[in-house]
């Protein structure tokens, strides 16, 4: 009986670890405008202009990107609830998200889910900033030294 349990858990955590790294293709739904204030099952409040979602199996705080194949659209995720619950579905997304997808008409859309491991912001640097060294600073019109609490300074 035990050496049943055993085997039993370790074929589902070898289920569900595997079901984790794949691309996922399926339904997906959004939440309507009327869920902005309540709380999701990672203990955040849900607001339509946030760009999350809720998936049965990653866990919160996991980035997914989602593709709307059928328009090329993409965006990236953050899980923050758990669901959907409706047979066929593979992810709830936030109406902000499901806007950015294009699914807002239909309701209902074809999704490839896959999660990402390693994801880097691109910043976009205006220019280059020189920050100069204590040591190389002068003294300038622009700049005069000042007093600062009665200590002249060098």
């Amino acid at each position: 009986m035990i050496i049943k349990r055993y085997i039993l858990i370790i074929f589902a955590l070898t289920l569900s670890l595997t079901v984790l790294g794949q691309i996922q293709i399926g339904k997906a739904s959004f939440y309507s405008k009327r869920a902005t204030g309540r709380m999701t099952a990672s203990g955040d409040r849900l607001h339509h202009d946030s760009l999350t979602c809720a998936h049965r199996s990653y866990p919160f705080g996991t980035l997914l990107q989602v593709t709307n194949p059928s328009n090329g659209r993409m965006i990236v995720v953050r899980v923050n609830d758990r669901g959907p619950f409706v047979r066929g579905r593979i992810i709830d997304l936030s109406w902000a998200a499901a806007k950015v997808l294009g699914i807002l008409s239909t309701g209902v859309a074809n999704v490839i889910v896959e999660p990402l491991e390693h994801f880097h912001i691109p910043m976009k640097r205006d220019r280059d900033h020189i920050i100069p060294k204590v040591s190389e600073a002068i003294e300038t019109e622009e700049f005069p030294w000042k007093n600062i609490k009665g200590v002249s300074l060098p």
